[in-house]
């Protein structure tokens, strides 16, 4: 089979308008082209479709977006969509559900989500021309997780995850891992995240990709396994004056399961949509892509982690200083627990914080 991965999806206001007159055109403009010819497609989908009413309380923006973009996604050929990231839940249980219904009525199956934790851990099974194609798509510790008795995304468990691949190794010819963490506007993956990425090419995964950096980070081939350490959004356009570096150019990615060949295509945002990247674009996107690569096998990677860190270095001191001191407020105290709660804030701490165990005998 032929696959197309597809990352972040999440339309925001300024578009809204035309996923709601059905205007595919404007939208995904040449990028509909990337579906012919494919067996199935993917999306990770990065916020609720419902109405903007009953936000959960979280640091960061809640996502949501009408519910005629689950009938947009269906007519440009996506089948399945992953709902585990940390934006799923921000209108609460009634977001998921007005989410599953529109889903349901465009007959989008999807996966990463449950009533509890074990019910979250189900995979999407795929069955086509004789082949079994397993996707498991997990989330960090970010607001949407499921818990033992509360309904959620399906939580990356350091444990249960790798378990779940070898599992489904056993069963299927290939597994596919959509894994929703990392650092945002980090293109280049911490210390624990290569061991996660190596832990489940070990275990049995195909392919592993870390989505939620909403930039195009590195990639890797380990012992057979494809590792993308940052595939980049698929249809997120920024509504800042000044995009984050990277927030606009994306990759798509084909997977052809039979002959185990991956390739990335380029995409970048227009004002209201995406194109395929062209000319001296596509290639500075490519070139930059590339030469990140090498960095995995160098051992550079390490170094530009540490430069990102060092660059975050007073956010992250602030969110210390400013806890549990007098006149603290709770929402200083609350940022604090959700920094330590999170993995991809917990790679920071530790880089920018080591330990006497790591800096003795130095």
């Amino acid at each position: 089979m032929k696959a197309l991965l597809l990352g972040d999806f999440s339309p925001v206001p300024q578009n809204h308008f035309l996923f709601e007159s059905g205007d595919i055109r404007t939208l995904f403009t040449d990028t509909l082209s990337l579906f012919e010819n494919k067996d199935f497609s993917i999306v990770n989908l990065e916020c609720a479709l419902t109405e903007k009413d009953g936000p959960i309380k979280k640091f960061g923006p809640n996502l949501y977006a009408p519910r005629a973009c689950a009938r947009v996604l269906k007519e440009i050929g996506v089948e399945y969509a992953g709902l585990s990231n940390n934006h799923i839940f921000d209108f609460g249980i009634k977001g998921v559900r007005d989410t599953m219904k529109a889903l349901d009525e465009e007959g989008i199956a999807y996966t990463g989500f449950g009533k509890d934790y074990e019910d979250a851990r189900r995979n999407l099974t795929i069955e086509k021309n004789g082949e079994r194609i397993c996707v498991i798509t997990v989330c960090e510790h970010e607001y949407s997780y499921a818990l033992p008795d509360r309904m959620g995304s399906r939580p990356f468990d350091e444990y249960d995850t790798i378990e779940d691949i070898r599992a489904a190794k056993a069963e299927c010819d290939r597994v596919i891992v959509m894994y929703h963490g990392g650092k945002e506007q980090c293109k280049y993956p911490s210390p624990r995240l290569v061991r996660v990425g190596r832990a489940m090419a070990r275990s049995g995964a195909d392919v592993v990709h870390f989505q939620h950096s909403h930039c195009i980070g590195c990639y890797e081939e380990y012992q057979g396994c494809h590792i993308l350490y940052g595939q980049g959004n698929y249809h997120f356009i920024c509504d800042e004056a000044v995009p984050p570096d990277g927030w606009n150019s994306l990759l798509a990615v084909t997977y052809d399961t039979v002959t185990d060949e991956i390739t990335f295509t380029p995409i970048v945002n227009t004002e209201l949509g995406i194109t395929l990247a062209k000319g001296e674009e596509k290639a500075e996107i490519m070139r930059a892509f590339d030469e990140r690569n090498r960095t995995m096998v160098s051992g550079e990677w390490r170094n530009h982690w540490h430069e990102f860190c060092d660059s975050v270095r007073e956010l992250y001191r602030g969110v210390v200083k400013n806890a549990f001191v007098e006149g603290a407020s709770q929402t200083r105290n609350d940022l604090f627990g959700h920094f330590l709660d999170c993995e991809a804030h917990t790679d920071v701490w530790r880089e920018l914080f080591p330990t006497y165990n790591l800096t003795n005998e130095k």
